[in-house]
Formats: structure tokens, C-alpha cells, sequence
């Protein structure tokens, strides 16, 4: 099993494919499956580097709370032991909270960066929404665990697919590696503490922010004020996506991350051979 001792904890990872190294932070309860339809994509471009952020999946459990910086520092270690020296990022998510740290605490590693369906800031609201739901999640079924995320993440449209519904559900109750309710709490309660809105600013890395029009669990409207706080940022919405775009709208969410990639490439290439 490819594992990395990183910041503390021991992280599960996959590299798919050659070229310029593309690295992928998931969001809250998912692991390395939740990236199966971009996987083939990406990879047919870019070396693709996968992994279970800490409390999911494969990697290693937390022994206590944690913040989105912690994650952060564990995707940056995560990077080091692959020797990556700088890379493109995509989060989705929890994980372009992660992403946001990530590049504001090494913004010269971070070649582009997209943020995929995330937020600048939780706040007060943010942090009721995981007090309530974290209670609510521990007496839950992991059945009805799952149901929640699915209805929380996929459209009205997919419910009236019975076959896709029941395909996809035990699919993710199939999964060796369940989360428990605990780690759940813990990502999402560092999930409510995120706050970057204040520093985004600083960032001059080609940012891209993808948000999903029927996203009800993280509203268009954080995609906007992202994109709003981080100079030259580029702002697409999928029409009518909901927050799990990556798997419902795989084909349009691909193409939005590696057109901008592509194009983000060019650019970089034609400036290098203007200074030449």
C-alpha cells in the first residue's frame, strides 16, 4: 500500500500518469474514489497524485481536533516525500479549503490553482452547522449517513435515476474503508474554523474558481466571493451543478480544469520565450 509518513500522520496515495505533476485534495468524508471520474482524464496529461486526507480512507486517523492548516501542512509534507518542487492544485471543496492554505503558505510551489465548489470563510454559521450536524451524524446508521451526503451533494435531476441512485449508493457503502462518525466531526469542525477571506488577497498565483449552480451545500455565491478576493481570478459555474459537480458533471468539470490548465501552460511559456 503506498503510504507517506507526512506532518504526523501516514497518508494513503496513488500517481497516475507523466508530465507536469497535478496534485488533488478531496473534500469532507470523501477518499481517492470520490477523483474516479477525473483520474483517466487528468492523467492523460499530468502526472495525477491522488490521496486520503488525514481521517479517511486509507490514511491514518487523528488522535484529536485539528484546523485546515494542519491539512494543509499534511499535503505540503505529502509533497515533499514525492519530491514534488512545485505542482498544479485543484481542491474540491473541503479540500480547496485546504488548497487556499496551501497556497498561501508556499505560493511559490503552487504553479496554478483551482477551487472547486469551496469557500473563504465559515464563521459563526459555519461553526452552528457543524455543531448540529456532528451530533446528528453520531447516531446516524452508516446507511443513513450516506443518504444524507448523497442528497446534500447530488441534484433533483440524479434522484430520478433509480438505477444511477442505487449504483452509486452501494457503491460508497461498499467501500472497505468507511469513515467513522468521529472523523467525520473532526474534518468537518476544522472545516467550520476555515478562514483565509482576509489573506487571499495576497496571492498572485493563476487561480481559477469553479463553483455549481444548484450547489446547496456550498451556495454559488461562496464561489463568487472567492473569486472576488483573490486578484486576477477566473470565475466559471456550471449550470445547474450541484456541490458534487466532479461526479455528476465529470465531463464539463474536466474540461474547465484542464482547459485552464492548458491555458495557464501556454501562457507561462509564451511569457518565458518573450523574456528569452
Amino acid at each position: 500500500m503506498p503510504t507517506i509518513e507526512a506532518n504526523g500522520q501516514t497518508l494513503y496515495h496513488e500517481v497516475h500518469g507523466e508530465g507536469e505533476p497535478l496534485l488533488l485534495v478531496m473534500g469532507l468524508a470523501a477518499d481517492t474514489m470520490a477523483w474516479a471520474m477525473q483520474v483517466p482524464a487528468f492523467s492523460a496529461r499530468y502526472r495525477t497524485i491522488i490521496f486520503d486526507n488525514r481521517d479517511v480512507g486509507q490514511s491514518s486517523m487523528a488522535a484529536g481536533p485539528y484546523e485546515i492548516t494542519d491539512m494543509a501542512q499534511d499535503t505540503l509534507a505529502l509533497a515533499d516525500g514525492l519530491e514534488l518542487e512545485s505542482f498544479h492544485l485543484v481542491g474540491v471543496s473541503m479540500g480547496g479549503a485546504i488548497a487556499q492554505e496551501v497556497a498561501l503558505a508556499a505560493p511559490d510551489r503552487v504553479r496554478t490553482l483551482t477551487l472547486a465548489m469551496t469557500w473563504p470563510r465559515g464563521g459563526a454559521w459555519a461553526a452552528k452547522l457543524s455543531e448540529l450536524w456532528s451530533a446528528r451524524v453520531e447516531h446516524m446508521s452508516r446507511e443513513e449517513r450516506v443518504d444524507e451526503l448523497m442528497l446534500l451533494t447530488l441534484s433533483e435531476d440524479f434522484f430520478e435515476n433509480a438505477d444511477g441512485v442505487a449504483w452509486l449508493r452501494d457503491l460508497m457503502l461498499q467501500n472497505p474503508y468507511p469513515q467513522s462518525a468521529d472523523a467525520f466531526a473532526r474534518q468537518l469542525d476544522a472545516s467550520s474554523r476555515h478562514d483565509a477571506r482576509e489573506r487571499l488577497g495576497r496571492l498572485a498565483i493563476p487561480t481559477h474558481v469553479i463553483g455549481a449552480e444548484h450547489d446547496i451545500l456550498v451556495p454559488v455565491w461562496k464561489s463568487s466571493e472567492l473569486a472576488e478576493l483573490i486578484p486576477g481570478a477566473r470565475l466559471s459555474v456550471i449550470d445547474a451543478g450541484p456541490h458534487g459537480a466532479n461526479l455528476e458533471n465529470a465531463e464539463e468539470f474536466n474540461r474547465l480544469v484542464l482547459d485552464f490548465l492548458d491555458q495557464s501552460r501556454a501562457s507561462s511559456a509564451s511569457a518565458a520565450s518573450t523574456v528569452s
